[in-house]
């Protein structure tokens, strides 16, 4: 039997990682319960939905930005969920996501692609570390990048 999963942020600020990461992963933000929002509905009209279905259900205004979702508007991919937590990152993460940006392609072809969505993604926040040439027949090269809160993913 197979088990779905979602993978979980640690975030000082849920929304801001939530609207990186639904850019670098062309996910959206899922819409509160019970709304009808088109999954093409921008992320700031989502957000505003989100305050009024928490403020509806009692939720304190301080509350409100301290856990937010993204899906793959396809279905196929897990969801990512961000929730606050009060202490800051503290060391590399255990785990991390391979963001496979250049896939079927190899060499200079496939680190040119690396790098332009390296500069896509920095100028949604993120951070490079180091880039990792080709190493046949181990490593087709990436490159590692850090989140804006510095969690750290490979473009791959």
């Amino acid at each position: 039997m197979s088990r779905d999963f979602q993978v979980t942020f640690d975030a000082a600020d849920p929304i801001r990682l939530s609207l990186f990461w639904a850019e670098a992963l062309d996910f959206v933000i899922q819409p509160p319960l019970g709304s009808n929002l088109p999954p093409a509905t921008p992320a700031s009209e989502v957000l505003d939905a989100w305050t009024d279905f928490l403020t509806q259900a009692g939720v304190p205004p301080e509350r409100h930005r301290s856990a937010s979702a993204i899906v793959d508007p396809t279905g196929s991919r897990p969801r990512v969920f961000f929730q606050q937590v009060p202490e800051p990152k503290s060391a590399k993460n255990r785990v991390h996501l391979d963001v496979r940006a250049a896939p079927g392609l190899d060499g200079d072809e496939r680190m040119a692609a690396l790098e332009q969505e390296c500069e896509r993604l920095i100028a949604l926040g993120a951070t490079r570390v180091q880039r990792f040439e080709p190493g046949p027949p181990m490593s087709a090269g990436h490159i590692v990048m850090a989140d804006p809160e510095g969690n750290e993913f490979c473009l791959d």
